[in-house]
């Protein structure tokens, strides 16, 4: 009971030791010890403080309740020795160690304590100088802290100065400790013998028991592993590693200093975890790819708007059938030729006109299966020209009718140049050949060739042409446009011609219908990028191509198939005759 009642008292005057301590006051006899060589000492008399902080602050380490029983152990143990040592006889004779001891309780207080020990003897402050192994701290050696994260710390403030420093005299000490021999290497490493101890804790009581030795001469190393009691349920050995080993596809990041310590991260898609090197996720090939947490790569599936698809089938279906239509109208054009409502469609213009939007179908068919070069060079290019065609004839058509109807008594002279010199086939060749240079640069200077495309998907390959990357392909699309405003401008001035030569309302619904058809693949373009790309650029051509065609011939069909008696010479000259009386009047 005595004892029971000394040790709390001891405690008690510990803590009292501790308070003067946080108020960095270390004169307590607990604490230091007078000598000829200083040791440091830095042990967890306290713990830490767990609390949120807003701001950075030194921790006070007197807290009611946070006494560490195993930080006052390792002091005691630490006074104990460098006692045992001065009272000895035979280990440094006329030699007496000193001592300072501190409370590092946080990291704050490892800090402070860290500093007080490296200052000079007598102002407490450490003098900044070139060469520091001339500075002489206070202490010689540090010994703790138990804690890794604060021995770090305590380590990068030592280093610089040589602490703890090899004393000259290490190298001399050679004895006897209880009937082993205590010495040292050049280095100043102690080459005594060691006994492996185990703790053994039973709540705030402990014991330990010896479990081996290490010698050095010879070296040795010899464990009794039956004796360790381990805390693990059935005796069970825990895993001696920092951080549990990673699932798969995860690389290890190591933190800090060992490699044992790491955190798992998944590998980003398109990388893999080699087993050969966890440490680092490797990237696949170019053919290959992987999803994030992959421990392999996986072929790339090469995608392109294949013949044998359902929208493939489709769409050649629309396009046989446009081609058909070219091919019966153009039958029923030549067979109705010397008709009036053929005459004044163009006559053997329109065979020119037919042919060209069949160019832009057949154009179509380079856009199935695997690119390849001819089928680059020539789809969209090809198309271009042949709508070009296209578009000159429906303009110079609209034209025309335009300048004999309302210019040909006006300006007779302008209209006689126009008939001598055979302004429509010239005005088609001027403007066909304006496209086709502008066809031929696209192809010469911005070649479309097949390519294969990695970046839009990643577990994918596709398969296509460079040519709507190319600013041919602007051109060729904005010089086509210009025609068709210039073709939606003659019809919309002839719309108050005779109803047999009038076509602006079809012109007009053709032309819109191929801007609006447009401007849904360019806006469909910018958001979505995949494999059924081709086939949205191919609808656009489709649509632009039938919409001519429809505008333009499918009415003209319909009065020679089923209103032949529109298709007479006496309905046009009475149509004629009943626009110059509307003139007239007006």
């Amino acid at each position: 009971m005595l004892l029971r009642i000394a040790h709390l008292a001891g405690l008690q005057l510990l803590i009292s030791c501790c308070r003067a301590f946080a108020c960095h006051s270390m004169e307590s006899s607990d604490f230091s010890l007078p000598g000829d060589y200083l040791l440091g000492g830095l042990f967890p008399l306290h713990s830490g403080c767990l609390q949120v902080r807003h701001r950075p602050e030194v921790t006070l380490c007197d807290r009611p309740g946070t006494f560490n029983d195993h930080g006052y152990h390792l002091f005691q143990a630490m006074r104990l020795g460098v006692e045992e040592i001065n009272n000895s006889t035979a280990l440094l004779p006329n030699v007496t160690l000193g001592y300072q001891l501190y409370d590092v309780c946080s990291d704050s207080a490892n800090v402070y304590a860290t500093l007080r020990v490296l200052s000079l003897q007598g102002p407490h402050h450490i003098k900044l100088q070139g060469d520091l192994l001339q500075y002489s701290p206070k202490v010689l050696a540090v010994i703790g802290t138990d804690n890794t994260n604060q021995a770090a710390t305590t380590a990068a403030l030592l280093s610089p100065f040589l602490v703890p420093l090899l004393l000259e005299q290490i190298q001399k000490v050679n004895f006897l400790l209880h009937g082993d021999t205590v010495m040292f290497n050049d280095n100043g490493n102690p080459l005594s013998s060691y006994n492996i101890i185990a703790w053994e804790w039973n709540g705030p009581k402990w014991t330990f028991t010896v479990v081996g030795s290490s010698t050095w001469s010879p070296v040795r190393l010899d464990i009794n592993e039956t004796k360790i009691q381990w805390h693990g349920k059935d005796n069970q050995v825990p895993k001696s590693v920092c951080s549990s080993d990673c699932l798969e596809g995860h690389q290890r990041v190591v933190m800090g200093f060992h490699h044992c310590c790491f955190e798992c991260v998944p590998c980003e898609a398109g990388t893999f975890l080699n087993t050969s090197d966890l440490y680092r996720c490797q990237p696949c090939g170019k053919e290959e790819w992987a999803p994030d947490g992959s421990q392999t790569c996986f072929p790339r599936t090469v995608v392109f708007l294949a013949w044998h698809e359902h929208t493939s089938w489709v769409l050649l279906a629309a396009n046989t059938l446009l081609l058909l239509l070219l091919l019966g109208t153009a039958g029923l054009f030549a067979w109705h030729l010397d008709t009036p409502v053929v005459r004044s469609a163009g006559g053997q213009l329109c065979f020119l006109m037919l042919g060209s939007l069949a160019a832009g179908s057949g154009s179509l068919y380079g856009f199935f299966g695997e690119p390849t070069w001819p089928a680059c060079l020539l789809r969209q290019a090809l198309f271009a020209l042949g709508f070009t065609i296209f578009l000159s004839c429906l303009t110079v058509r609209s034209f025309q009718l335009v300048i004999i109807f309302k210019f040909s008594t006006k300006v007779p002279t302008f209209y006689h140049a126009w008939v001598q010199n055979h302004g429509a086939g010239l005005f088609v060749m001027i403007s066909s050949a304006a496209q086709l240079l502008i066809c031929l640069t696209w192809l010469v200077v911005w070649t479309p060739l097949p390519t294969r495309e990695y970046q839009r998907f990643p577990q994918l390959v596709v398969l296509e042409c460079t040519e709507a990357n190319s600013l041919g392909f602007i051109l060729a699309f904005l010089y086509n446009g210009l025609l068709s405003i210039s073709a939606f401008a003659c019809s919309y001035v002839g719309k108050d011609l005779p109803e047999n030569y009038n076509e602006a309302k079809c012109v007009t619904f053709s032309l819109l219908f191929n801007f609006v058809s447009w401007i849904a693949f360019f806006t469909t373009a910018s958001v979505y990028d995949g494999k059924y790309l081709p086939a949205v650029n191919m609808l656009a051509v489709l649509s632009s191509l039938s919409s001519g065609f429809g505008g333009y011939f499918l009415p003209k069909c319909y009065v020679i198939l089923c209103r032949p008696d529109l298709n007479s010479t006496e309905h046009f000259q009475a149509s004629i005759q009943d626009y110059t009386r509307r003139r007239s009047s007006t």
